[in-house]
Protein backbone atom coordinates (compact mmCIF):
# COMPACT_ATOMS: atom_id res chain seq x y z
CA UNK A 1 0.00 0.00 0.00
CA UNK A 2 1.43 3.35 -1.08
CA UNK A 3 -0.11 6.25 0.81
CA UNK A 4 0.68 9.74 2.03
CA UNK A 5 2.94 11.28 -0.58
CA UNK A 6 3.73 14.93 -1.14
CA UNK A 7 0.57 16.41 -2.70
CA UNK A 8 -2.00 18.74 -1.16
CA UNK A 9 -4.18 15.63 -0.79
CA UNK A 10 -1.74 13.89 1.58
CA UNK A 11 -4.16 13.86 4.52
CA UNK A 12 -6.90 12.31 2.39
CA UNK A 13 -4.44 9.72 1.10
CA UNK A 14 -3.48 8.65 4.61
CA UNK A 15 -7.11 8.27 5.63
CA UNK A 16 -7.99 6.38 2.43
CA UNK A 17 -4.90 4.21 2.52
CA UNK A 18 -5.35 2.93 6.04
CA UNK A 19 -9.03 2.20 5.51
CA UNK A 20 -8.12 0.13 2.44
CA UNK A 21 -5.22 -1.52 4.27
CA UNK A 22 -7.52 -2.72 7.04
CA UNK A 23 -10.09 -3.97 4.52
CA UNK A 24 -7.49 -5.92 2.54
CA UNK A 25 -6.07 -7.49 5.69
CA UNK A 26 -9.59 -8.52 6.68
CA UNK A 27 -9.81 -10.34 3.32
CA UNK A 28 -6.61 -12.25 4.11
CA UNK A 29 -4.09 -10.16 2.17
CA UNK A 30 -0.65 -9.39 3.58
CA UNK A 31 -0.20 -5.61 3.30
CA UNK A 32 2.94 -3.55 3.77
CA UNK A 33 2.45 0.20 4.18
CA UNK A 34 4.88 2.64 2.53
CA UNK A 35 4.83 6.44 2.43
CA UNK A 36 7.12 7.56 -0.42
CA UNK A 37 7.51 11.00 1.19
CA UNK A 38 8.76 9.85 4.60
CA UNK A 39 10.47 7.07 6.53
CA UNK A 40 7.70 6.98 9.14
CA UNK A 41 6.53 3.64 10.50
CA UNK A 42 2.97 2.44 10.00
CA UNK A 43 2.14 3.31 13.60
CA UNK A 44 3.49 6.84 13.17
CA UNK A 45 1.59 7.31 9.92
CA UNK A 46 -1.64 6.11 11.53
CA UNK A 47 -1.19 8.76 14.20
CA UNK A 48 -0.99 11.39 11.45
CA UNK A 49 -3.95 10.03 9.44
CA UNK A 50 -6.49 12.77 10.10
CA UNK A 51 -8.17 14.86 7.42
CA UNK A 52 -8.36 18.49 8.52
CA UNK A 53 -10.79 21.13 7.31
CA UNK A 54 -8.20 22.53 4.89
CA UNK A 55 -5.48 20.78 2.86
CA UNK A 56 -1.84 21.02 3.94
CA UNK A 57 0.24 23.72 2.30
CA UNK A 58 2.69 22.56 -0.34
CA UNK A 59 5.48 24.29 1.59
CA UNK A 60 4.87 21.97 4.56
CA UNK A 61 5.33 18.79 2.52
CA UNK A 62 8.49 16.88 1.75
CA UNK A 63 9.39 15.40 -1.63
CA UNK A 64 8.48 11.85 -2.59
CA UNK A 65 11.26 9.36 -3.24
CA UNK A 66 10.10 6.65 -5.63
CA UNK A 67 13.54 5.15 -6.28
CA UNK A 68 13.41 2.93 -3.20
CA UNK A 69 10.36 1.16 -4.62
CA UNK A 70 12.60 -0.64 -7.11
CA UNK A 71 13.37 -3.44 -4.68
CA UNK A 72 9.76 -4.20 -3.84
CA UNK A 73 8.57 -7.79 -4.11
CA UNK A 74 4.79 -7.78 -4.25
CA UNK A 75 1.83 -9.14 -6.16
CA UNK A 76 0.13 -5.74 -6.44
CA UNK A 77 0.95 -2.18 -5.44
CA UNK A 78 -2.30 -0.70 -4.16
CA UNK A 79 -2.11 3.03 -4.87
CA UNK A 80 -3.68 4.97 -2.04
CA UNK A 81 -2.00 8.17 -3.20
CA UNK A 82 -4.11 11.14 -4.31
CA UNK A 83 -3.16 14.13 -6.43
CA UNK A 84 0.30 15.28 -7.47
CA UNK A 85 2.83 12.67 -8.56
CA UNK A 86 0.63 9.91 -7.14
CA UNK A 87 -2.15 10.55 -9.63
CA UNK A 88 -0.55 12.39 -12.56
CA UNK A 89 1.15 9.37 -14.14
CA UNK A 90 4.55 9.82 -12.46
CA UNK A 91 4.37 6.92 -9.98
CA UNK A 92 2.58 4.82 -12.59
CA UNK A 93 5.49 5.27 -15.03
CA UNK A 94 7.98 4.41 -12.27
CA UNK A 95 6.09 1.22 -11.38
CA UNK A 96 5.87 0.29 -15.07
CA UNK A 97 9.65 0.65 -15.29
CA UNK A 98 10.06 -1.64 -12.27
CA UNK A 99 7.58 -4.16 -13.69
CA UNK A 100 5.24 -3.87 -10.72
CA UNK A 101 1.46 -4.22 -11.22
CA UNK A 102 -0.59 -1.47 -9.59
CA UNK A 103 -4.18 -0.40 -9.07
CA UNK A 104 -5.91 2.30 -11.06
CA UNK A 105 -5.09 3.51 -14.56
CA UNK A 106 -1.83 3.38 -16.49
CA UNK A 107 0.59 6.29 -16.70
CA UNK A 108 -0.96 7.74 -19.87
CA UNK A 109 -4.57 7.64 -18.68
CA UNK A 110 -3.54 9.00 -15.28
CA UNK A 111 -1.69 11.92 -16.84
CA UNK A 112 -4.52 12.78 -19.22
CA UNK A 113 -7.19 12.64 -16.51
CA UNK A 114 -5.16 14.91 -14.24
CA UNK A 115 -5.00 17.56 -16.97
CA UNK A 116 -8.49 19.06 -17.04
CA UNK A 117 -8.09 20.80 -20.39
CA UNK A 118 -6.87 17.66 -22.18
CA UNK A 119 -9.67 15.69 -20.53
CA UNK A 120 -12.30 18.12 -21.79
CA UNK A 121 -10.92 17.97 -25.33
CA UNK A 122 -11.16 14.17 -25.29
CA UNK A 123 -14.59 14.24 -23.66
CA UNK A 124 -15.96 16.29 -26.52
CA UNK A 125 -14.30 14.08 -29.12
CA UNK A 126 -16.04 11.07 -27.51
CA UNK A 127 -19.46 12.74 -27.37
CA UNK A 128 -19.36 13.53 -23.66
CA UNK A 129 -20.84 16.93 -22.75
CA UNK A 130 -18.59 19.29 -20.80
CA UNK A 131 -18.80 22.98 -19.95
CA UNK A 132 -17.17 25.60 -22.20
CA UNK A 133 -13.80 26.81 -20.93
CA UNK A 134 -10.74 28.98 -21.50
CA UNK A 135 -7.26 28.83 -20.02
CA UNK A 136 -6.02 31.77 -17.95
CA UNK A 137 -5.02 34.49 -18.65
CA UNK A 138 -7.64 34.50 -21.42
CA UNK A 139 -10.69 36.74 -20.96
CA UNK A 140 -13.62 34.54 -19.84
CA UNK A 141 -16.33 37.14 -20.43
CA UNK A 142 -17.69 35.15 -23.40
CA UNK A 143 -18.52 32.31 -20.98
CA UNK A 144 -20.70 34.60 -18.90
CA UNK A 145 -20.45 34.99 -15.13
CA UNK A 146 -20.30 33.20 -12.79
CA UNK A 147 -17.33 31.04 -13.78
CA UNK A 148 -15.34 28.35 -12.01
CA UNK A 149 -11.60 28.98 -11.63
CA UNK A 150 -9.39 26.05 -10.63
CA UNK A 151 -5.93 24.54 -11.12
CA UNK A 152 -5.80 22.50 -14.30
CA UNK A 153 -3.96 19.64 -12.60
CA UNK A 154 -5.26 19.20 -9.06
CA UNK A 155 -8.01 17.35 -7.23
CA UNK A 156 -10.42 17.57 -4.27
CA UNK A 157 -11.47 21.09 -5.39
CA UNK A 158 -8.18 22.40 -3.99
CA UNK A 159 -7.64 25.97 -5.16
CA UNK A 160 -11.13 26.21 -6.71
CA UNK A 161 -13.23 29.41 -6.62
CA UNK A 162 -16.57 30.63 -7.96
CA UNK A 163 -16.08 34.02 -9.61
CA UNK A 164 -19.23 36.12 -10.00
CA UNK A 165 -17.74 39.29 -11.48
CA UNK A 166 -14.62 40.45 -13.31
CA UNK A 167 -13.20 42.13 -10.22
CA UNK A 168 -12.85 38.77 -8.44
CA UNK A 169 -11.04 37.02 -11.28
CA UNK A 170 -7.42 37.97 -10.66
CA UNK A 171 -7.49 36.88 -7.02
CA UNK A 172 -9.09 33.55 -7.96
CA UNK A 173 -6.50 32.90 -10.66
CA UNK A 174 -3.71 33.75 -8.20
CA UNK A 175 -5.14 31.28 -5.66
CA UNK A 176 -5.40 28.50 -8.26
CA UNK A 177 -1.87 29.27 -9.45
CA UNK A 178 -0.53 28.30 -6.02
CA UNK A 179 -1.26 24.68 -6.96
CA UNK A 180 -0.57 24.59 -10.71
CA UNK A 181 0.96 26.87 -13.30
CA UNK A 182 -1.99 26.25 -15.61
CA UNK A 183 -5.39 27.56 -14.52
CA UNK A 184 -8.66 26.63 -16.20
CA UNK A 185 -11.74 28.86 -16.24
CA UNK A 186 -15.01 27.18 -17.13
CA UNK A 187 -18.65 28.15 -17.37
CA UNK A 188 -20.54 27.54 -14.17
CA UNK A 189 -23.28 24.92 -14.60
CA UNK A 190 -26.19 25.43 -12.22
CA UNK A 191 -27.99 22.31 -11.12
CA UNK A 192 -27.39 19.02 -9.31
CA UNK A 193 -24.06 17.48 -8.27
CA UNK A 194 -23.76 13.88 -9.51
CA UNK A 195 -21.01 11.31 -9.42
CA UNK A 196 -20.59 7.92 -11.10
CA UNK A 197 -18.08 5.29 -10.03
CA UNK A 198 -16.87 3.05 -12.85
CA UNK A 199 -15.47 -0.31 -11.75
CA UNK A 200 -13.82 -2.45 -14.39
CA UNK A 201 -15.60 -0.51 -17.14
CA UNK A 202 -19.06 -0.88 -15.55
CA UNK A 203 -20.96 2.09 -14.12
CA UNK A 204 -22.16 1.70 -10.52
CA UNK A 205 -25.30 3.43 -9.18
CA UNK A 206 -25.24 7.22 -9.57
CA UNK A 207 -24.82 9.32 -6.46
CA UNK A 208 -26.13 12.81 -5.77
CA UNK A 209 -24.31 15.15 -3.38
CA UNK A 210 -26.01 17.80 -1.26
CA UNK A 211 -23.17 19.92 0.21
CA UNK A 212 -23.65 22.43 3.02
CA UNK A 213 -21.64 24.94 1.00
CA UNK A 214 -22.60 26.24 -2.45
CA UNK A 215 -20.08 23.90 -4.03
CA UNK A 216 -18.82 20.49 -2.98
CA UNK A 217 -15.51 21.84 -1.68
CA UNK A 218 -12.66 20.27 0.30
CA UNK A 219 -14.31 20.84 3.68
CA UNK A 220 -17.63 19.36 2.53
CA UNK A 221 -15.89 16.34 1.02
CA UNK A 222 -13.86 15.35 4.06
CA UNK A 223 -15.72 16.69 7.11
CA UNK A 224 -18.46 14.51 8.55
CA UNK A 225 -21.81 16.29 8.42
CA UNK A 226 -20.81 18.85 5.79
CA UNK A 227 -22.52 17.01 2.95
CA UNK A 228 -25.29 14.50 2.42
CA UNK A 229 -25.05 11.85 -0.28
CA UNK A 230 -27.85 9.85 -1.83
CA UNK A 231 -27.20 6.53 -3.59
CA UNK A 232 -28.82 5.84 -5.93
CA UNK A 233 -29.73 9.35 -7.03
CA UNK A 234 -33.42 9.99 -7.59
CA UNK A 235 -33.46 10.44 -11.36
CA UNK A 236 -35.80 9.39 -14.18
CA UNK A 237 -34.68 6.03 -15.66
CA UNK A 238 -33.72 7.58 -19.00
CA UNK A 239 -31.58 10.23 -17.31
CA UNK A 240 -29.91 7.58 -15.14
CA UNK A 241 -29.05 5.49 -18.21
CA UNK A 242 -27.73 8.52 -20.09
CA UNK A 243 -25.50 9.74 -17.24
CA UNK A 244 -24.08 6.25 -16.71
CA UNK A 245 -23.43 5.94 -20.45
CA UNK A 246 -21.65 9.31 -20.42
CA UNK A 247 -19.52 8.13 -17.48
CA UNK A 248 -18.42 4.96 -19.27
CA UNK A 249 -17.66 6.96 -22.45
CA UNK A 250 -15.54 9.38 -20.41
CA UNK A 251 -13.75 6.43 -18.75
CA UNK A 252 -12.90 4.95 -22.14
CA UNK A 253 -12.01 8.29 -23.77
CA UNK A 254 -9.26 8.89 -21.18
CA UNK A 255 -7.95 5.28 -21.44
CA UNK A 256 -8.77 4.57 -17.79
CA UNK A 257 -8.83 1.20 -16.06
CA UNK A 258 -9.53 -0.33 -12.67
CA UNK A 259 -11.74 1.96 -10.65
CA UNK A 260 -12.38 5.64 -11.35
CA UNK A 261 -14.97 8.24 -10.44
CA UNK A 262 -16.55 10.55 -13.02
CA UNK A 263 -18.17 13.75 -11.74
CA UNK A 264 -21.02 15.67 -13.37
CA UNK A 265 -23.29 18.67 -13.01
CA UNK A 266 -26.86 18.04 -14.16
CA UNK A 267 -28.49 21.24 -15.41
CA UNK A 268 -32.21 22.09 -14.97
CA UNK A 269 -32.94 20.53 -18.40
CA UNK A 270 -31.39 17.22 -17.19
CA UNK A 271 -28.33 17.64 -19.43
CA UNK A 272 -25.22 16.21 -17.71
CA UNK A 273 -21.93 18.08 -18.02
CA UNK A 274 -18.81 16.10 -17.18
CA UNK A 275 -16.51 17.96 -14.80
CA UNK A 276 -13.56 15.59 -14.46
CA UNK A 277 -12.38 12.04 -13.91
CA UNK A 278 -10.66 10.88 -10.71
CA UNK A 279 -8.33 7.96 -11.36
CA UNK A 280 -7.55 7.25 -7.70
CA UNK A 281 -10.74 8.32 -5.93
CA UNK A 282 -10.91 8.70 -2.18
CA UNK A 283 -11.74 5.71 -0.01
CA UNK A 284 -12.29 7.49 3.31
CA UNK A 285 -15.32 7.09 5.51
CA UNK A 286 -17.05 9.97 3.71
CA UNK A 287 -15.88 9.09 0.18
CA UNK A 288 -18.24 8.47 -2.71
CA UNK A 289 -16.97 5.32 -4.44
CA UNK A 290 -17.50 3.09 -1.38
CA UNK A 291 -21.06 4.43 -1.13
CA UNK A 292 -21.70 3.68 -4.79
CA UNK A 293 -20.36 0.16 -4.31
CA UNK A 294 -22.58 -0.38 -1.27
CA UNK A 295 -25.61 0.70 -3.32
CA UNK A 296 -24.62 -2.00 -5.82
CA UNK A 297 -24.42 -4.61 -3.05
CA UNK A 298 -20.61 -4.58 -2.86
CA UNK A 299 -19.10 -4.31 0.61
CA UNK A 300 -16.06 -2.11 1.19
CA UNK A 301 -13.83 -5.14 1.75
CA UNK A 302 -15.06 -6.73 -1.49
CA UNK A 303 -14.57 -3.44 -3.36
CA UNK A 304 -10.93 -3.23 -2.28
CA UNK A 305 -10.42 -6.90 -3.15
CA UNK A 306 -11.91 -6.38 -6.63
CA UNK A 307 -9.70 -3.36 -7.30
CA UNK A 308 -6.62 -5.38 -6.36
CA UNK A 309 -7.66 -8.26 -8.62
CA UNK A 310 -8.37 -5.88 -11.53
CA UNK A 311 -4.77 -4.69 -11.20
CA UNK A 312 -3.50 -8.28 -11.38
CA UNK A 313 -5.64 -8.93 -14.44
CA UNK A 314 -4.35 -5.83 -16.19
Amino acid sequence: MLLGGSSSERDVSLASGFRVTDALRARGHVVRVIDPASQMSEAELRQAAKVKRAPPTLESLGASNFVRLGGLKTDVVFLGLHGGQGEDGTIQAVLDAFGLPYTGSGHLGSAIAMDKELSKILFRAAGVSTADWVMAPADPSALGYPVIVKPSKEGSTVGLSIVRERGQLDAAVAEASRYDREVIIERYIPGRELTVAVLGGVALPIGEIFPKHEIYDYECKYTVGMAREEFPAQLPPDVTAHVQDQAVKAFRALKLSGCARIDFRLDPQNVPYCLEANTLPGMTGTSLVPQAAEAAGISFEELCDRIAHLARGR
